[in-house]
């Protein structure tokens, strides 16, 4: 199923198999760096200080990485002899990174100062399914019964945990919920929405497109919403954690993603990444000190198994 774009390259067809792997070696890897956010995040919540705020912080440290990431891969390209991106291909980038990283990673940011880490990334991680979906509606893309049934036993692994912590009292755990699902579905269609515009654009140089993009919304949305005096209150702590969020939890994963984007379906992508809801299972038990019951381990084993599942089905469907 390779696209035009990739269709032309001379060398893909010599390695399509290494190619792959390394998609969903990427994909995993991004995966569990990502999972390592919402425990940053409820650190930092531990201090007072909202998710407007430790947005902009985030972004703040991670835009010079992207900045100086950017202008390797616009050198590159001059090197090769490739034209310059058009504008109209820069700003589908810059479209799909405000969905992906400013109103999917805000809304998860303010959700989850009403609802727990592992609660958190459960309902995140809905998204493989909406994934599923909306490629069949609105790209056309097949909806294999197969990976129907392997998303699926993802799904009742996750529903085996989501039901354990669905009985925390409180209206703000509801509104919680359904801001980290409106989250979920934004980060669905930025998944289907990237991965044309990297094949074009290649994923160095539309993460750090997407990512600027991103960036100047955030630093907008505090600019309006926030009194600047709020950043010298900072507390060296959750400076700290910060530069974490920014390195770790973003700039890395962010290129991971992009670069498995790049080589797999976003199924494939989608599914591999419900391994970071186990992953943050176990950092919050460890560092959060959240309850690990026999019903936690019990899902993160039925997710694991329908990852390895929709692994293989992915890779024998190319």
């Amino acid at each position: 199923m390779a696209s035009s774009s990739t269709a032309s390259s001379p060398v893909i067809p010599a390695r399509p198999r290494f190619w792959i792997e390394l998609g969903y070696g990427f994909a995993a890897i991004g995966a569990v760096l990502f999972s390592t956010k919402g425990i940053a995040i409820k650190l930092a919540y531990r201090e007072p200080i909202d998710a407007t705020l430790l947005l902009a912080l985030r972004m703040a440290l991670a835009v010079p990485f992207y900045a100086v990431i950017g202008w390797l891969a616009l050198r590159d390209r001059r090197r090769r002899g490739q034209p310059r991106p058009s504008v109209e291909l820069l700003g589908r980038a810059a479209f799909v990174g405000i969905l992906g990283y400013w109103v999917a990673s805000y809304l998860d940011f303010y959700g989850l100062e009403f609802i727990s880490a592992q609660f958190e990334r459960l309902i995140l991680f809905t998204y493989p399914l909406f994934v599923v979906i909306f490629g069949a509606l609105f790209f056309r893309q097949p909806m294999k019964l197969s990976a129907v049934a392997a998303i699926g036993l993802s799904y009742l692994g996750l529903a085996v945990i989501f039901v354990e912590n669905i009985g925390e009292p409180g209206s703000h755990v509801a509104w919680g919920t359904f801001v980290v699902l409106i989250s979920a579905l934004a980060f669905a269609m930025y998944q289907l929405l990237a991965k044309k515009v990297i094949a074009e654009l290649g994923p160095q140089l539309f993460t750090c497109v997407a990512m600027g993009a991103a960036a100047v919304l955030v630093f907008v949305q505090f600019i309006l919403t926030r009194p600047l005096s709020e950043i010298s209150a900072v507390s060296p702590h959750v400076w700290w954690i910060s530069v974490y969020l920014a390195i770790g939890a973003t700039v890395l994963p962010s290129f991971f993603m992009s670069a498995a984007l790049h080589r797999i379906s976003a199924q494939a992508n989608s599914a591999i990444a419900t391994l970071s809801p186990v992953m943050t299972v176990v950092l919050a038990v460890a560092i959060l000190g959240e309850p690990l019951t026999v019903t936690g381990v019990i899902g993160a084993l039925l997710v694991l198994a329908s990852v390895g599942w929709f692994t293989l089905i992915d890779r024998r469907g190319r």
